[in-house]
C-alpha cells in the first residue's frame, strides 16, 4: 500500500459484498466512490457508516453503456484520482435452455452480458487509461489496481443461467488480458472467483428446497461470508504482489476445485 491516500470505485456497493468491500476499504483509509443501481437509501446508509470522509454516491444502470460512461465521468469529477476499481456489481437471471422461450433467452443473454461483462470492460478501460496517465508509480502498489468479482460458475458451468457463466468466464479472460497489457504501465489486474456467498440474494436459495444440496457442496459446512470475500478483494486492491497480476483466486470454501 502507498503512503498517500487512495481512492476506489466499487460497483454494486449498496449491499452485500460490495457494501462490505467499501467498509473494509474505508477502514484502511481509502476514500470510496460507491456505485449503486436503484437502492439509493441503502447506498446512503452504507456511505454514512464508512470510516473517514469524502465518500461519494453514484447511480448508474450498468446495462446501459451510456450510463456507464456517465458514471465514470461523475466519479472522476468528484475525485481527482482513482487508484482502485473493483467491479463487483452483477446480475443473475435464470434462463434454462430447454424451457426458455427464444425472446426471453435472447433478452437474458443481452442483459447479463451488458451488466456483467461489457460494463466492467468499459470501466476497466476508463480506469486503466486514467491510472496510467494520472497516478504516481509506487514500487509495490504500482499506478493502480483493477479487481474483478467473477464466479466459480465460469469454470463449473451454470446450467440454469448459461449467460451468467459465460459472462464470468469472459470477465476472467478480460482480467488476464488486461494484466498482460497493463503491467508495463504499472497497472495490475486481479480476479476473484467465489461460489455461494451469504448475502440477501443468496438467502432464498440457501434457505429454500435446494439449500441442503448447496451446503453439501461446502466442506466448511457453510457458504462464504461477505467479509471473507471482501477481505480477499481488499487484499488484492492494496497488498497483493505485482507478480500476482493476472491471477484468478478461488474463494469458494473448496466447494469447487479446478486444476
Amino acid at each position: 500500500m502507498t503512503d498517500s491516500p487512495l481512492t476506489a470505485l466499487v460497483t454494486g456497493a449498496s449491499r452485500g459484498i460490495g457494501a462490505e468491500i467499501a467498509r473494509q476499504l474505508a477502514a484502511r483509509g481509502v476514500t470510496v466512490a460507491l456505485h449503486y443501481g436503484q437502492q439509493a437509501d441503502l447506498a446512503e446508509k452504507v456511505r454514512a457508516g464508512l470510516n473517514g470522509r469524502g465518500h461519494t454516491l453514484h447511480q448508474a444502470a450498468l446495462e446501459d453503456a451510456r450510463a456507464v460512461d456517465r458514471l465514470w465521468a461523475e466519479v472522476t469529477a468528484a475525485h481527482s484520482r482513482i487508484d482502485i476499481l473493483i467491479n463487483n456489481a452483477g446480475l443473475f437471471r435464470d434462463h434454462p435452455p430447454l424451457s426458455t422461450q427464444a425472446k426471453d433467452w435472447l433478452s437474458a443473454w443481452q442483459l447479463t452480458l451488458a451488466a456483467n461483462l461489457i460494463a466492467p470492460a468499459q470501466l476497466a478501460r476508463h480506469a486503466a487509461a486514467h491510472m496510467a496517465e494520472h497516478a504516481p508509480h509506487h514500487s509495490a502498489f504500482g499506478r493502480g489496481r483493477l479487481v474483478q468479482i467473477s464466479s466459480r460458475g465460469a469454470f463449473r458451468g451454470e446450467p440454469d443461467a448459461p449467460a451468467y457463466g459465460a459472462s464470468k468466464a469472459g470477465l476472467n479472460a478480460m482480467s488476464q488480458s488486461l494484466a498482460k497489457a497493463l503491467a508495463p504501465a504499472g497497472v495490475y489486474s486481479y480476479c476473484l472467483a467465489p461460489g455461494w456467498v451469504a448475502t440477501d440474494m443468496a438467502a432464498g436459495h440457501v434457505d429454500g428446497p435446494g439449500g441442503v444440496e448447496i451446503l453439501a457442496q461446502h466442506p466448511l459446512g457453510r457458504i462464504t461470508r461477505p467479509d471473507e470475500l471482501a477481505a480477499a478483494a481488499v487484499w488484492c486492491a492494496l497488498e497483493a504482489p505485482a507478480a500476482m497480476t493476472g491471477s484468478i483466486l478461488d474463494v469458494n470454501g473448496a466447494s469447487y476445485l479446478r486444476t
